[in-house]
């Protein structure tokens, strides 16, 4: 009897040091899924549910798989390499290639962090009726103060809470509206494109897989990194990581298929067409009241905020690796990364005249840049020269392919869109 008790408490005592160990890995899969709930996510998840109800939720079902898949494998070139995919890029390929890749995904970066300051920017005026370009200058004076005077550690714990503030936001959103929950069921399953969906299709799949998150996620999670020579520490490493990654991305999907959710419940329900997020905030207060409104907002400045700072994370650490160094914000070239980010980010709102188009059309631009991003991931973590013996095996270099082979046949879909 005493054996069976003693056995017990062992095995909780087991159980409870695993469940701390992953504790310690929990963090950088966060900071990525701050990258896909980001106002340019808002934007095209409103016009998603707005225009075509439940329909289009298998795309965020669709992206969120290759996500995962994805972010876990691009973590490993961190993990096992020590360098982030910007720095294994400028080492193993030629100058004119890596270049032209690298200064591609860091226009990538700054169309990001135009989204994501714009949305920041529409919050402010939303509760402050701040100008929306004086909300921008704030927003990119406040995450560069942000990044610049904090710890990675320390901003890890920000992020976690910016991200507990939207999912808490977005639980508030979904007790006020009635759900068709079973048409939702089917949303997420099957995939349907209506006629004219294809520019919002795109739109929600650069929302969510997103190249400077990869760029990102290869370098944060070097935040874990101890020891590159024993294969012990590296296989847990390995383990933990995809337990973080798998954990952030189902948080990252729950949040996202709020969005749509709510504008089906609210906006598709009740004929209401969605091209700005200041009207989306606007016409929830007759539909749920000014409490819903007011939510809505705050949700969205603190996912313009936060994914602001990773947007200029990524963008520090893409210009860094270009010069074979890692991120750190301290180092001129970080740095400069972050400032070319941020600034033309800003330059780039002061020109556009529609905000909501602008958050849209920065999505679809990025899910352009994507497949260059996934293809350089598949090619360096598919190298023994790069990876030794993890190199992505067989069965993972025909996912890997095919996640990227969807991205590019949707590309042409929507240039093919355009065309017609």
């Amino acid at each position: 009897m005493l054996k069976g008790i003693k056995g017990f408490f062992q095995e909780e005592h087991g159980l409870n040091l695993r469940a701390r160990e992953i504790l310690r890995y929990i963090g950088p899969g966060i900071l990525v899924t701050v990258g896909f709930i980001d106002p340019g996510n808002w934007a095209a998840n409103l016009a998603a549910g707005a225009e075509y109800g439940y329909k289009l939720l298998w795309m965020v079902t669709l992206s969120t798989i290759m996500l995962i898949v994805l972010q876990h494998n691009v973590a490993h070139l961190g993990i096992v390499t020590g360098r982030c995919l910007s720095e294994a890029a400028t080492e193993y390929l030629r100058p004119l290639v890596s270049r032209t890749v690298l200064f591609s995904a860091i226009t990538a970066a700054v169309a990001t962090g135009m989204a994501e300051i714009l949305g920041a920017a529409i919050a402010l005026q939303m509760l402050f009726h701040v100008p929306l370009k004086i909300g921008a200058l704030l927003t990119g004076i406040g995450c560069s103060w942000m990044l610049w005077a904090n710890s990675y550690k320390r901003l890890e714990k920000w992020i976690m809470g910016f991200v507990s503030i939207i999912g808490a936001a977005f639980l508030f959103e979904l007790s006020l509206v009635n759900i068709e929950w079973s048409e939702a069921a089917i949303g997420w399953v099957t995939p349907v494109i209506p006629d004219g969906a294809m520019l919002v299709v795109m739109s929600v799949l650069g929302a969510v897989v997103m190249p400077h998150n990869l760029f990102l996620h290869s370098e944060v999670i070097q935040s874990r990194q101890w020891n590159l020579e024993d294969d012990v520490v590296i296989k847990r490493q390995l383990k933990y990581e995809f337990a973080d990654t798998l954990f952030s991305m189902c948080i990252g999907w729950a949040i996202n298929s709020a969005m749509i959710l709510v504008a089906a419940a609210v906006f598709f329900s009740n004929q209401v067409s969605v091209d700005e997020l200041e009207q989306a905030e606007i016409m929830l207060r007759p539909l749920l009241g000014n409490a819903a409104a007011v939510v809505f907002a705050i949700a969205l400045l603190f996912a313009g905020i936060s994914s602001t700072v990773t947007a200029g994370m990524a963008g520090g650490s893409i210009f860094a690796g270009i010069f074979r160094e890692p991120y750190d914000i301290k180092d001129r070239h970080s740095w400069m990364g972050v400032a070319i980010t941020y600034g033309l980010a800003v330059a780039a709102i002061f020109f556009i005249e529609s905000p909501f188009q602008g958050l849209v059309y920065s999505q679809m631009f990025l899910s352009i840049q994507l497949p260059w991003t996934i293809f350089l991931q598949i090619y360096l973590t598919s190298s023994t020269k790069v990876m030794g013996k993890y190199a992505n095996t067989g069965l993972q270099q025909i996912v890997l392919w095919g996640i990227g082979l969807i991205v590019s046949v949707l590309n042409m879909m929507l240039l093919w869109d355009f065309i017609k």
